[in-house]
């Protein structure tokens, strides 16, 4: 399962998309629009800006910006950013499967063609993928 952190890191990278034409985007107007405590997204933003997703300024006018263009994030790197592994197993977390039963598990090509889906799912869906869908939904709830 997907914990807070891996869904709002991709939260966060979506609002920063979307706000950074403006400037570097502060935590503090990303946390109100995303109803995230600052605090949190502290965390969250200085896993991201570690994995090299995004850049940070300090200072007045400061916060954080997009290191690429949102087409050139995989959704996989950012949840990997934030947490980890994303296998749906214990025994296929490691690029070597050191579990005692491999050989005779019968379930494990169960849970490596899951773990395929999942990956192939996330690697071919992007961060600009995700924005255009936000952009959407905004443009939606705008009302005069």
């Amino acid at each position: 399962m997907i914990s807070t952190k891996g869904r709002y890191a991709l939260r966060l990278m979506i609002d920063v998309a979307l706000y950074e034409a403006n400037g570097y985007v502060s935590l503090k107007d990303s946390s109100n629009r995303e109803n995230i405590s600052i605090k949190y997204l502290e965390q969250v933003a200085s896993l991201l800006t570690k994995s090299n997703l995004l850049l940070s300024y300090r200072g007045n006018n400061g916060g954080y910006k997009l290191a690429r263009k949102p087409r050139e994030y995989k959704v996989g790197d950012i949840l990997r950013a934030a947490e980890g592994s994303l296998a749906p197993v214990a025994c296929l977390q490691c690029e070597n499967n050191f579990c005692d039963r491999k050989d005779t598990c019968t379930t494990l090509e169960f849970w490596q063609g899951f773990n395929e889906v999942i990956n192939n799912y996330v690697d071919n869906t992007t961060l600009e993928d995700l924005v255009d869908k936000a952009k959407k939904k905004l443009e939606n709830n705008y009302s005069i």
